[in-house]
């Protein structure tokens, strides 16, 4: 690949044209000033990168010494708390203290709601979690199993399925924004009278909501509006009245849609969702960043017949109860997720011909892009305090979040932005930081936006830290044991008293079952309830459904509750998740491996071969499950847990794998893009499954990107095939 020579640095020559004549122009920032920032950057910042990835590795050995001189003996929970402490795995929580970041937006600090992460190198999808903010919760519940089990039949309108999602909005409006007397299953009408929401139950009886507060605006002519604004635990519903359509026509009241406030907010993610391993991927990732930032975004494809074009939305309009016009906002607040500080990037090369840590290059790039925001008009910006929200991944104890904020010091003053402009946000998805979650928020205390539960990113890492303990439980056995219970109690306890409350998020992991929306339905509310003000969701529709629980659940008041209150302990965080017991059948191991050696399959085929580093993945059953380098993680790091301990072989397991090849093939039959991996099982993806796994140990914490990315730069490139 061609490189350009920039202050001390040699830059892909594809990248370098973009950053010059895309990305700075607009910004207040001269190519030279830019330069010569990111090559301070990178010679001031880099070694001390090396260095904590070497103290990474420095404390999984000796956990592993630990672990392997102690096999054989009965666990000592009390000695291996000590020895963490002793090597300074473990550390002491230091004095109590609050966060003090400044210039957070409302989304962020006040409105507790669905989160959205969304791939960046798919411009139609980075719209559509973009445009998230407003969801017609008809649609939601009309279009999956929310209701009605079976799916909607093509076609036609089906009256008797409408009617029942209309009976179950009905009833959750009477369950969160009631009437003083009635139903809204009753109403005939919606009219705002002196400032007030009056509706008719039949027969001339007039009611008002209960909390006549709920009552935000409305659309249209006072009398007979065209939509009606209601606002409950700061989220707004819409009721949209329109009698000349097949459902408005058929609704007493006139009701065509339920428009809810979805996601206030969505992640755009350059990690583990996304296949970036060269040059040619980061500008086309930082380039879709760019257009969402300068609001220009636009993404053409064919649907019904013929094209369509897909742009940011437009901000909502209303009339304010006292008559004054009231916009809202029509888009989510967008974060940014960088890659964390295990990458490295050849697409820059430092002065000694080395390439330099990715994280260092997407900080000050896509914080350079984020100008184009702040520059902006007040009226669209994506942040109405002029700041710029980046999460950051897989960080490991509070050295390495005190190195991000000095990272994030740094880009700040290279790119002429006020300190603390860069919020923050903190994924506790590492078992060194969960350990030490309140020093890691302290570290970076006036940064601080956000912090989340990772729990499948943290399972996997609870295996690999404690790979030469033993065995582990299997995979659905996960979520019951005692650390990962006390983890998730963990991070809201420790976030609460640290002073998140009213300042920053608090957030629960995805739910990764795109199209068991009834089943989310019933489970996630769980989150809210735990005092989480965000979580997880991975479509547009699903956040629409989980918005509801927000409408259902006072998060500020569960915050309230739960505050001053300590559930887990360090004796829970630390209980290992060791099989114990009569062991497995042989047709539990077996079942377990193929779980495990299908799901890596499925997702490590498209990522090689089509580049897609998230997407909906047929389990072995054929229940779609949304995979990324997480879920892979796990059931690789699972495997060869199970293959260090003797429970599996090396020939079982590749039995295993040419089996499930197969069965991959067969789901994938229908995607012209999709080359069989069996009867060959020699192509590029299959050995990169297998590599997964087999060395799977030996992986730095487990992660799956060294050998992704290799073998998709290998696939990229053409090389030939070769058998395992």
């Amino acid at each position: 690949m061609a490189m350009v020579e920039a202050e001390q640095l040699r830059v892909d020559e594809e990248l370098h044209r973009f950053l010059t004549e895309e990305a700075l122009p607009g910004t207040g920032v001269e190519p030279a000033a830019f330069w010569r920032g990111l090559s301070d950057l990178v010679h001031s910042r880099a070694d001390e990168n090396r260095r904590l990835l070497a103290q990474r590795a420095q404390f999984q050995s000796r956990i592993d010494s630990w672990h392997i001189e102690h096999r054989h003996q009965e666990h000592d929970a009390a000695a291996y708390r000590s020895f963490l402490e002793e090597i300074g795995y473990l550390q002491e929580e230091g004095p109590d203290f609050e966060i003090d970041t400044t210039g957070v937006d409302p989304e962020i600090n006040e409105i507790a709601g669905p989160q959205l992460v969304v791939p960046v190198t798919n411009p139609r999808y980075a719209l559509n979690a973009a445009n998230a903010r407003w969801g017609s919760l008809y649609d939601a519940l009309y279009g999956t199993d929310a209701v009605v089990a079976q799916p909607p039949a093509g076609g036609s309108y089906d009256p008797e399925r409408g009617a029942r999602v209309v009976a179950w909005v009905r009833a959750f409006l009477d369950d969160v924004l009631p009437l003083e007397r009635g139903s809204h299953a009753d109403v005939t009408s919606y009219r705002a009278v002196h400032g007030r929401l009056e509706v008719d139950t039949g027969a001339g009886e007039m009611s008002g909501l209960q909390d006549s507060g709920a009552f935000a605006g409305y659309r249209g002519s006072p009398d007979s509006p065209s939509s009606v604004l209601l606002v409950n635990h700061g989220l707004h519903i819409e009721l949209v009245l329109d009698r000349t359509g097949p459902v408005g026509a058929a609704d007493a009241a006139g009701i065509a849609d339920v428009l809810i406030e979805s996601a206030p907010t969505t992640i755009v993610d350059f990690e583990d969702s996304v296949a970036a391993v060269d040059a040619t991927d980061k500008v086309a990732a930082y380039r879709v960043w760019l257009g969402l930032m300068r609001g220009d975004l636009e993404a053409t494809f064919q649907k019904a017949g013929g094209p369509m074009t897909r742009r940011l939305a437009d901000d909502r309009e209303f009339v304010a109860p006292d008559g004054s016009r009231l916009v809202l906002r029509g888009r989510a607040l967008l974060l940014v997720r960088n890659v964390g500080h295990f990458m490295t990037t050849d697409a820059v090369l430092d002065r000694s011909g080395r390439p330099v840590p990715e994280g260092l290059l997407d900080a000050m790039v896509t914080v350079l892009i984020a100008l184009h925001d702040i520059n902006r008009g007040a009226d669209r910006r994506n942040s109405r305090h002029g700041s710029v929200y980046v999460v950051k991944p897989k960080m490991h104890g509070p050295d390495e979040v005190a190195f991000a904020d000095g990272v994030f010091a740094q880009v700040e003053e290279a790119l002429g932005l006020a300190q603390g402009t860069v919020k923050l946000g903190l994924m506790d998805e590492e078992r060194r930081t969960t350990l030490n979650l309140k020093a890691c928020i302290g570290a970076a205390r006036s940064r601080i936006a956000f912090i989340n539960t990772g729990f499948l990113d943290r399972t996997c890492d609870e295996i690999d830290t404690s790979m030469q303990a033993g065995p582990m439980v299997r995979k659905a056995e996960m979520k019951s044991q005692p650390w990962l219970i006390a983890y998730e109690d963990n991070n809201v306890d420790v976030g609460l008293a640290c002073g998140l409350r009213g300042r920053a998020q608090i957030g629960k992991g995805m739910w990764a079952a795109p199209d068991l929306m009834a089943q989310m339905l019933r489970e996630k509310i769980g989150q809210p309830l735990a005092g989480a003000n965000c979580a997880w969701v991975p479509s547009p529709t699903a956040a629409t459904l989980h918005a509801t629980h927000y409408h259902r659940v006072d998060v500020a008041e569960q915050q309230e509750q739960l505050l001053g209150k300590r559930r887990a302990s360090i004796a829970d965080l630390l209980a290992l998740p060791l099989q114990s017991g009569s062991a497995l059948s042989a047709e539990e191991v077996r079942s377990e491996l193929d779980n495990n050696a299908q799901g890596i399959l499925g997702y490590a085929v498209r990522w090689v071969e089509q580049g897609i580093g998230c997407s909906k993945v047929p389990d072995i059953h054929d229940v779609a499950l949304m995979e990324d380098r997480a879920t892979c993680r796990i059931s690789s790091q699972h495997i060869a847990n199970w293959l260090l301990h003797g429970i599996l072989d090396r020939e079982t397991v590749l039995d295993a794998l040419r089996r499930m090849a197969e069965v991959v093939d067969g789901q994938n039959a229908g995607d012209a893009a999709y080359t069989d991996m069996a009867p060959g099982f020699d192509g590029v993806a299959f050995r990169a499954a297998c590599e997964l796994v087999l060395l799977g140990a030996e992986q730095p914490s487990g992660y799956t990107e060294p050998i992704l990315h290799s073998s998709r730069l290998e696939y990229k490139q053409g090389a030939g095939t070769s058998p395992v």
